[in-house]
């Protein structure tokens, strides 16, 4: 497995009222690296037929980025799914090196032409798995 990684730099928007990164801001950086991994690896056909949903976050908040200053996502899965779902793994790299946040995220698959959640097609899984 070959993590996907992304440098993240915060808006002026995402900064809260204690100078540094909101707690909602890492959410929505949780799913723009899995997008970004998805829309990377991913056959465009199964972009096109499917869709994922989160089921489940599960972050670890360990310390803080402020403005201007550059993190590091890095995505991996470690397992194959199970049925209909997989968990994926982030962390975020401060520039001082250390993880600053690090969640388990539990995606499930919908096909997008029923709108039904699906077993996760073994092709699908694969490049991630690789």
């Amino acid at each position: 497995m070959t993590p996907f990684e992304l440098a993240i730099t915060p808006r002026p928007e995402d900064i809260d009222e204690l100078g540094h990164v909101n707690n909602a801001v890492w959410v929505r950086w949780i799913q723009d690296i899995a997008t970004a991994h998805w829309l990377a690896i991913a056959d465009s056909a199964h972009v096109e037929a499917y869709i994922w949903v989160v089921v489940r976050h599960e972050i670890d908040y360990l310390g803080n980025v402020g403005p201007g200053e550059t993190v590091t996502a890095r995505t991996w899965i470690e397992e194959p799914p199970k049925g209909a779902r997989f968990d994926r793994h982030v962390a975020f790299i401060g520039p001082d090196g250390k993880i600053k946040v690090r969640a388990k995220t539990t995606w499930a698959i919908v096909d997008r032409a029923s709108g039904r959640v699906l077993r996760v097609p073994k092709e699908v899984a694969a490049p991630f798995l690789a």
